[in-house]
């Protein structure tokens, strides 16, 4: 079950401040105490929830990260990263109920100890850390939809010792702690007990001792080893489109499930094509003539097949002309997006005598055309074409 907001479960705004915090978990805690509710298991757990709840908000560190990022932000927290520090006792000696932190550890474990578990400290499984591989892509392998294979190296448990670190038999309990995991050291004041419980320094928390390790791993209990994956790149993915692979990351702790594998996808750029969201753009050049006459071009480039397009007369350079469906695939769809063609009109560089006059008439033809009056005002004459170069004719 997904865990609650913590502010829901103190009942209080995002914007709290401390006295309102310490308020609201007292209230709380006189109604769901097990001195208050003895044996009632839903009481229980829901004093787990509001411990957990003002352990977080009451620390202004935790509390940053849970407001930035909610339960995400304390991923990988052990009990003793919330509970610790946090000064229970006090608030429940005010209220007139039993220490139950102090009796019985802190976190989950000491409702455990509460309903009849041996009280035997029980450590925090740890999950492997993630991992993220950045895998680079072309246009073409998205629009198609294709499967890469992809090596990368990570930590799995060792298949010798299974996670233990240690040979078999090579394992022994504690004898500072007595496998417990913690030290609970004692003081007596009048008709008053205060206990004192602490990670064991010896064995760690862990509660047993390694005396043999194991060869294989060196006592570790993970091997890094090179693992191929294959990858299905779905169509129409973009940059920045992550698949999960769950168990794949790096090994857990002490027994923890392992992390997950993340694939960032990068298309590379494309030589042709340009993309945005599921359109696809490119250029394509024409001569000025095609572009004042108008007419079909040809081999114009497309994701998949090339086309045969239709110039309209007097287009202008930077014109785009759509093309439906001839785009991207639609990531999770059946439809494509557009194609855009990106007309760029090609001016001649160099143009001959004759070509010079030739275009003089069109522009004294053109200025005829808009302006009748044009012949009476003009001041001057188009020269005739040169005569045909005969010895260019041989």
């Amino acid at each position: 079950m997904a865990k609650r907001d913590y502010y829901q479960v103190l009942g209080l705004p995002r914007g709290a401040s401390e006295s309102e915090i310490k308020r609201a978990y007292k209230r709380l805690a006189l109604r769901y105490h097990p001195d208050k509710n003895p044996g009632d298991v839903e009481a229980a757990e829901r004093m787990k929830e509001i411990n957990e709840a003002y352990a977080v908000l009451i620390d202004p560190v935790k509390r940053r990260k849970y407001d930035l990022y909610g339960h995400a932000g304390l991923e990988g927290y052990t009990e003793e990263d919330i509970f610790g520090g946090i000064d229970f006792g006090s608030i429940f000696r005010e209220l007139g109920l039993r220490d139950i932190f102090s009796s019985f550890g802190f976190g989950r474990s000491f409702f455990d100890s509460f309903f009849g578990s041996t009280g035997t400290r029980v450590r925090e499984l740890r999950r492997g850390a993630d991992l993220q591989y950045d895998l680079d892509v072309e246009l073409e392998e998205v629009f198609l939809g294709v499967e890469k294979k992809i090596r990368l190296p990570k930590t799995e448990v060792c298949p010798h010792c299974q996670g233990t670190r240690a040979e078999k038999g090579g394992l022994s309990r504690c004898r500072e702690c007595g496998g417990r995991g913690q030290i609970v050291r004692e003081e007596r004041s009048s008709f008053t007990i205060f206990r004192q419980i602490t990670t064991c320094a010896k064995c760690r928390g862990e509660g047993k001792i390694i005396t043999l390790p194991c060869q294989r791993c060196k006592g570790f209990g993970v091997l890094e080893v090179e693992r191929e994956f294959t990858i299905q790149i779905p169509k129409g993915a973009d940059s920045g489109h992550i698949l999960k692979i769950e168990g794949e990351g790096e090994a857990g702790e002490d027994g923890g499930v392992a992390g997950d594998l993340y694939v960032r996808l990068r298309v590379k750029s494309h030589p042709v094509f340009k993309r945005r969201g599921d359109d696809i753009y490119v250029e394509k050049e024409i001569t000025l003539t095609k572009a004042l006459l108008g007419g079909r071009i040809y081999d114009v480039p497309g994701i998949d097949v090339k086309f045969t397009l239709e110039i309209p007369e007097g287009i202008e350079d930077g014109t785009y002309l759509k093309i439906e469906g001839k785009g991207m695939p639609q990531l999770g769809g059946e439809e494509r997006g557009d194609e855009y063609v990106v007309v760029k009109v090609a001016m001649p560089k160099k143009l001959s005598e004759e070509e010079k006059v030739l275009l003089k008439q069109f522009e004294r033809l053109r200025c005829i055309n808009l302006d009748p009056l044009f012949i009476s005002q003009s001041s001057f004459d188009l020269p005739a074409l040169p005569p045909p170069d005969k010895e260019k004719r041989k």
